[in-house]
């Protein structure tokens, strides 16, 4: 299984439990996207970036998966500046999961 490449030691609880819930996410796509974006930003986002951010964990992976492959269509309630974030983090010109 994939797991985090950073020490949760310095974040708080609520970061940690971030942390955690990202790369645990039941479908190994979905740990790699939240996953490396939570090893990557999750010290820096603000509370109310955290808010957003726990939003989209609680939502189907497969939505989510969805969403960031732009294989559907973003409903506007989550296309938050943290999904945008988070999508913007992944693209790159080769294979979303290379």
């Amino acid at each position: 299984m994939t797991e985090s490449s950073i020490s949760s030691a310095g974040l708080d609880p609520r970061r940690r439990r971030v942390l955690f819930r990202s790369w645990h996410r039941g479908m190994r796509e979905m740990d790699i996207i939240y996953g490396k974006f939570a090893d990557a930003e999750v010290a820096n986002l603000s509370d109310a970036e955290l808010d957003d951010y726990e939003t989209l964990m609680d939502l189907p992976d497969r939505d989510v998966l969805m969403f960031v492959t732009g294989e559907a269509e973003t409903p506007a309630h989550y296309d938050t500046p943290v999904f945008r974030k988070m999508k913007q983090f992944h693209t790159h010109s080769g294979p979303i999961f290379g």
